[in-house]
């Protein structure tokens, strides 16, 4: 019920008066279809079905003054006539209600989902590293669209309670002991089917769980397609999937049979009432017949109002399981929000790239120009849930504008010692200083203005070369956007695609190759001539040619900007200005190449012993 509350103070903290206009037009509705009903008994009197209607409030207190002044031959024409003006006034009020009832459900939808997205990128690094990707696609998708039909379905049992609650008033002002009794009846049911309620939550938690699980499963099986096919292992997803799928199916149906089961069990009971309360009112209460006709066209419409509101509070509770992971998954993004984000995303401008829908920034935050360098003192950092540090007492100088190059066996804390340097995890211990200044939460948001980072893993996006390059630098010239892919080494093999910069590259660049994908990262990250570029083994998918071409250019680009290079291969380190040697996450050697090479009993010279063997070996 918590959630509940909470999905409710949502929708009218985003809707406000037009959820209150909203309940207004239903109370209308609901008024002109009850007088509509109520206008019947007159009409059938003006052509002769009853003698007279005295047994009808209003009509025989009210209408019977004005009806001597009215010619006979009038009198059926004009009722019939306040009849379709009734019913056309009903009908464009319930036109104006559909409409605000979509504008009202779109309206929510949309706040929440800009919500949602908002909390995901304003979370930390960290929180990334403990979630899975496929959870965060299937809260934007699959339960946000479940919430969405949750709050159509809210409005129809709200349109549904308030007809109700007239059509009774109604009713009981023309006989309150059918009307009570028809009115118990109808809670009883309610108490009676209360536990199909709790059921269809019950019903609604498997299915956020096995939507959760088929979304994951669908990335995990997208993603790994090569290593499937290779290890012949199409037999066992499909039958992982028949599965997953078959626990799906039962589900679903679980709920329609229990949902339908109601809906039986209250047409059944309707029809019972109905034949009782024609049955009591003529033996034991004597209702006159034209009481009687008005009594049994309410009922007759009313009694499905139950069954409808039995239904939808089923559907809604099975709906508060998705508005649960919805909030569940933006509350844990909050818990990791970082303070830094605040001035990006709320100074920054959002422009959007020419036909792929990709947006760049337009942050007018000045990038920092590193004048000193970085100093790292006392560094320590430990991932959540690890015993040992990742890092330890990590005091290390990186000069500006030269190059700094950190070397070490596979986890020996590299990738992390970066992220630390950029901001995106935070030290367990110890500070960072850029030229001096603490790197804090009011220098983050401009230091991450300040540098290029070209990972292992390349980046790219379903769009064309171009586009992909301009991420970096909207107003990027042709002329430029070439000299990005010289400095590359990818200008001859871009030159060589169907439509140059303009033919789309495909998923995450999938249409070109490792090292292509590596060249055109890097190609973006120098782009906008960032006063520090960072490269996370980025030339490891990279053969001799254009690994040395590359090198080269970092060459002429010492004394530019500060580079700070993790490699794998020590021979694309020979020129860096110093080399840092990590060890179980703790800086063991450092110096220059010639310096280290020359310690043979170091971590270092160890380490280019074992290349060197690999190299050798035939």
């Amino acid at each position: 019920m918590v959630h509940l509350r909470l999905y409710i103070t949502k929708l009218y903290t985003v809707n406000g008066g037009a959820l209150l206009l909203n309940i207004g037009c239903m109370m209308i509705i609901s008024l002109l279809e009850g007088f509509g009903i109520y206008m019947l008994v007159p009409m059938l009197a003006a052509i002769g079905v009853f003698a007279d209607h005295s047994g009808l409030p209003f009509l025989s207190g009210g209408l019977d003054h004005f009806l001597p002044y009215i010619p006979k031959n009038w009198l059926l024409p004009g009722m019939l006539l306040l009849f379709v003006v009734l019913l056309t006034g009903q009908a464009l009020l319930q036109r104006y209600q559909s409409i605000l009832n979509s504008q009202i459900q779109q309206r929510f939808m949309r706040s929440l989902r800009i919500d949602v997205y908002t909390s995901f990128m304003k979370a930390q690094w960290t929180f990334y590293l403990r979630q899975r990707k496929s959870d965060f696609s299937h809260v934007m998708t699959t339960e946000l669209a479940r919430v969405s039909q949750g709050t159509n379905l809210l409005l129809q049992l709200t349109t549904a309670v308030m007809f109700t609650l007239i059509q009774i008033a109604l009713a009981f002002w023309l006989s309150p002991s059918l009307t009570g009794l028809v009115f118990l009846s109808g809670l009883g049911l309610f108490v009676v089917f209360r536990r199909s309620i709790r059921n269809a939550k019950q019903l609604g938690d498997r299915t956020t769980e096995l939507s959760q699980i088929y979304f994951a499963g669908i990335t995990d099986h997208m993603n790994g397609m090569k290593d499937i096919k290779s290890n012949l292992l199409e037999a066992a997803n499909i039958d992982w999937f028949r599965s997953l799928t078959r626990r799906m199916e039962d589900n679903s149906t679980q709920f329609v049979r229990q949902n339908a089961t109601t809906q039986f069990l209250h047409r059944t009971a309707a029809a019972v009432f109905v034949v009782c309360l024609i049955f009591a009112s003529l033996q034991w209460l004597h209702v006159s017949p034209e009481k009687l006709i008005v009594l049994i066209l309410i009922f007759s419409r009313l009694w499905p109002r139950f069954a409808l509101i039995q239904a939808s509070l089923e559907y809604i509770m099975s709906m508060i399981s998705a508005f649960e992971s919805v909030s569940k998954v933006q509350q844990e993004c909050e818990a990791f929000s970082d303070p830094s984000l605040l001035a990006i995303t709320s100074s920054a401008a959002r422009v959007p790239s020419a036909a792929s829908g990709l947006y760049v920034s337009t942050s007018a935050r000045p990038p920092l120009f590193l004048r000193s360098g970085i100093e790292c003192n006392g560094l320590d950092f430990r991932y959540d849930g690890t015993a040992e540090p990742a890092l330890r007492q990590i005091n290390l100088f990186i000069p500006a504008q030269g190059m700094t190059a950190i070397v070490g066996k596979s986890g020996a804390g590299k990738s992390t010692l970066v992220d630390v340097l950029m901001g995106f995890l935070r030290p367990t211990q110890g500070e960072i200083k850029i030229d001096g200044r603490v790197l804090d939460d009011e220098l983050l948001p401009q230091w991450r203005q300040s540098f290029g980072y070209v990972s292992q893993d390349p980046f790219l996006f379903h769009a064309t070369v171009r586009e992909n390059l301009k991420l970096a630098d909207k107003e990027a010239s042709e002329k430029q956007l070439w000299e990005a892919l010289h400095f590359a080494a990818a200008d001859s093999f871009v030159a060589r695609l169907p439509q140059g910069l303009d033919t789309v590259i495909g998923d995450r660049g999938i249409r070109l190759s490792g090292g292509e994908r590596q060249r055109l990262v890097l190609a973006r990250a120098v782009l906008h001539h960032p006063p520090v570029l960072i490269l996370d083994e980025a030339t490891s998918a990279l053969d001799g040619e254009h690994e040395a071409a590359i090198q080269a250019a970092l060459e002429r680009m010492k004394g530019q900007m500060t580079l700070i290079v993790i490699a794998h291969r020590l021979s694309t380190i020979r020129h860096a200005d110093q080399i840092v040697v990590l060890e179980q996450g703790e800086i063991i050697q450092q110096g220059n190449y010639r310096q280290l090479e020359q310690e043979e009993r170091g971590a270092f010279s160890q380490l280019l012993s074992y290349q060197s063997s690999v190299t050798a070996t035939p």
